[in-house]
């Protein structure tokens, strides 16, 4: 209890300095909201009056006060660019981030993890080789470049390359406009395709990669030695030995790419025109849109270290050594 205690406080004064450094690095730079909100007829008097109404015209210290003692309540303010509460804002764009990012993430460990032990424990070397290529390839590929290859290979080349409509899948937004009436769900996973292969694929061989060499550690390790000079058959060495060592690195793995979740989909979310927090937040950053970028910045600080302190938890769970 006494280190859950400390790790909690770490985290509490974390996140205090994260949305610390964040107002004030909004605040200090050049221009406000009100510059892209007052008209251009608009008097001195009418622009004054306008930073006046969202709260500009009060000295730093005095906003910053006031933010933090919304946010001890829960309030994470107003958006002033829509006019709409920021928790309405997020509450709005979370299910679609939640959506992109627990599917990705929860492909990427399955597929990553199958394709990593495979490697180490099955695949020849020539075949580790070529396996090897492709997940360092695809772990190197930007995500905004992946996602603008997979669409003008599956959106634009399927049609220049004649193959079957089928396989032509959409680019853009979360569904086509005439798909409430037919076959809703259908459609949406059309979608859904080309954006969790973005997410899906770098993700998978950043894991294949880390669960190859974990596993081949443990797979030399001198107890799994001694289990195959006990006479112990492959697989139950494989599985009550090897993977059981191996599970505590990729444990730790699985908490710090947690945060993937909710902060892991800005680029694609704006590529394909999804309404997730990515694009909230992109769009809030444009707009000079204060309440909501401070509002998302607590989400995602939170998300990491929420996240980092459960792989705490789940490692001193696993590992009986860390108990002591």
């Amino acid at each position: 209890m006494r280190r859950l205690l400390l790790r909690v406080t770490d985290a509490a004064v974390l996140l205090w300095i994260v949305t610390t450094i964040t107002f004030a690095l909004l605040h200090l730079a050049p221009g406000d909201p009100a510059t892209l909100l007052i008209a251009p007829t608009a008097t001195a008097a009418e622009a004054q009056q306008l930073r006046t109404a969202m709260g500009l015209d009060a000295p730093l210290p005095v906003q910053y006060a006031r933010w933090t003692g919304g946010l001890l309540r829960g309030d994470l303010g107003t958006s002033l660019a829509r006019a709409m509460p920021v928790r309405a804002v997020i509450t709005e764009a979370l299910p679609v981030s939640l959506f992109l990012g627990g599917v990705s993430l929860l492909v990427s460990f399955v597929l990553g993890t199958l394709a990593g032990g495979y490697q180490a424990l099955r695949a020849s070397r020539r075949v580790d080789g070529w396996i090897s290529v492709v997940t360092v390839t695809l772990f190197a590929a930007p995500s905004f470049w992946l996602a603008l290859a997979l669409v003008a290979l599956f959106t634009s080349g399927v049609a220049v390359l004649g193959l079957p409509e089928w396989l032509r899948l959409p680019a853009f937004g979360m569904q086509s406009p005439a798909a409430d009436a037919v076959a809703p769900w259908s459609d949406r996973l059309r979608h859904a395709v080309l954006p969790l292969l973005v997410l899906s694929l770098p993700g998978m061989a950043g894991v294949s990669r880390y669960a190859r060499q974990t596993i081949r550690d443990a797979h030399r390790a001198p107890h799994v030695v001694s289990a195959y000079a006990r006479g112990l058959s492959r697989r139950r060495v494989e599985w009550r030995h090897i993977l059981r060592t191996a599970l505590t690195p990729l444990v730790v793995l699985f908490g710090l790419t947690l945060p993937g979740v909710i902060a892991g989909s800005v680029f694609v979310e704006q590529v394909f025109a999804w309404p997730g927090l990515g694009r909230a937040m992109l769009g809030a950053i444009g707009a000079r849109d204060y309440p909501v970028v401070l509002g998302l910045t607590v989400v995602y600080a939170t998300a990491v270290v929420a996240a980092n302190l459960l792989a705490d938890v789940l490692l001193w769970w696993l590992d009986p050594r860390r108990r002591t």
